[in-house]
């Protein structure tokens, strides 16, 4: 599998002591240019305790690989500060469970705006665990509001494998989350009896589904149900329920996926899971973005709206549509490549992306998306022929594949195995490629 190496150098340790939390920084974009040790947010947070759990909790999941556990994954959170909330974001190892909890209650300077990745380290885990009470918390996102600091001014250093399909799990789950609907809205108490109702096996399969203003669990599929494959993956919820103001369930508007999303409301903040059709399954594989990606605009639609991102709360895309000068359609292409650099993310809450600035290569692209490198490389070879009533025939070692465009069909053994629940083939995204060229020259 395919790694790249992340290396985190911190100023020093985050630590939490009297009161003070300070997260020490690595690297990371903001609008004053890049930073070696962004500084964002210097103020009080007035809801200590939900906010140490859903921090913690972010943490756990960073640390965590849900499928086939073992240990020796150490990723560090990622923080986007957009000037009105702090957006905490981290994937599992496993690249099944995305998690981000978005504080908004902040009460103090927004010194910058920006991405960076943060540490949470061992000792501070401890920390976050005991605070408790109603008392405010002090916190500062940058090293210079560390509240102890090593007096040889000893550097932390980490370095960290990241695998090819945790990169990818990122651009997937914003592309799919995109797709989503809000299925079911529980107040607290309802929340709270429905969460510990599941089952503990951790590997159990059921269905959340809507029974007037509540939820039941059910072993099979029922009418505006979400699919929770794996309930031990939702396990971080927990631990946040006595915060917990509202619980909502998002999943699928077409059915297409088993995938789903699972929001809490806490006080002046939000923590939200989104979790993978299957606990074996992460989200790098499910091929959501490759049509998107597929179009020969895209990279250079990308290049003109990233210009236009700004670390904005939300991304509007008819202001973007406007002021890019494209098509929604072209627009939506272009966030969704530059979803796959890490650039942009989707809040169901809000139904809309936000920005932020992964520290990924846009030249990694193609190397993380093998089907869509195959598919270009069957149409340079003229392996695609396209047919009447909009089919094609493409021509590979293993045989001939017979493609339908429009509901993306085709004789190969991927779509036999996945019937489109994974994103289109490379056959069919070869014979749709070569079928714009066509209509591009004929123009």
């Amino acid at each position: 599998m395919t790694q790249a190496v992340q290396a985190y150098s911190y100023a020093g340790p985050s630590v939490l002591a009297d009161g003070r939390l300070g997260l020490s920084t690595s690297g990371g974009t903001a609008l004053s240019g890049a930073q070696a040790h962004p500084r964002f947010f210097s103020g009080l947070l007035s809801q200590a305790a939900p906010a140490a759990a859903g921090l913690l909790a972010v943490a756990d999941v960073a640390l965590t690989r849900y499928h086939q556990p073992r240990p020796g994954w150490t990723r560090d959170p990622v923080v986007t500060c957009d000037g009105g909330r702090l957006r905490f974001e981290s994937f599992s190892a496993c690249g099944g469970v995305y998690a981000r909890l978005d504080v908004s209650d902040l009460d103090g300077d927004v010194l910058d705006r920006g991405t960076t990745n943060v540490d949470v380290n061992g000792p501070l885990r401890e920390a976050l665990a005991r605070v408790g009470g109603r008392d405010p918390l002090h916190l500062g996102v940058g090293p210079d509001e560390l509240t102890v600091t090593t007096l040889d001014g000893a550097v932390v250093e980490k370095k960290v494998p990241l695998p090819s399909r945790w990169l990818r799990g990122f651009a997937e789950v914003q592309v799919i989350a995109a797709g989503f609907d809000l299925r079911a809205e529980l107040s607290g108490p309802h929340a709270v009896r429905f969460l510990r109702s599941l089952p503990r096996g951790a590997r159990s399969t059921v269905w959340a589904v809507p029974a007037g203003r509540d939820l039941r669990v059910s072993a099979s599929p029922g009418r505006g149900g979400v699919c929770l494959a794996g309930t031990g993956r939702i396990a971080t919820l927990m631990p946040l329920l006595r915060f917990a103001k509202t619980l909502r369930v998002y999943g699928p508007a077409d059915g297409t996926s088993t995938a789903g999303a699972w929001e809490l409301e806490l006080p002046g903040m939000r923590y939200t899971l989104a979790v993978s059709p299957e606990p074996w399954r992460g989200f790098s594989g499910e091929g959501a973005v490759l049509s998107d990606l597929s179009t020969d605009e895209a990279a250079g639609d990308a290049d003109v709206v990233g210009m236009l991102l700004n670390f904005e709360p939300t991304v509007e895309l008819g202001l973007l549509s406007e002021r890019a000068g494209l098509p929604i359609e072209r627009v939506r292409a272009a966030l969704t490549q530059l979803g796959t650099a890490g650039r942009v993310g989707y809040d169901l809450h809000e139904a809309a992306h936000f920005h932020r600035e992964l520290p990924y290569d846009r030249e990694q692209v193609a190397e993380l998306n093998p089907r869509l490198t195959a598919a270009r490389a069957l149409v340079d070879s003229g392996a695609v022929r396209l047919l009447p009533g909009a089919a094609a025939e493409v021509t590979t070692d293993g045989g001939v594949r017979k493609v339908h465009l429009g509901d993306g069909e085709c004789t190969c053994p991927w779509w036999f195995d996945h019937r489109g629940s994974r994103g289109p083939c490379k056959h069919v995204l070869a014979a749709r490629i070569a079928a714009r060229v066509a209509v591009e020259v004929t123009l």
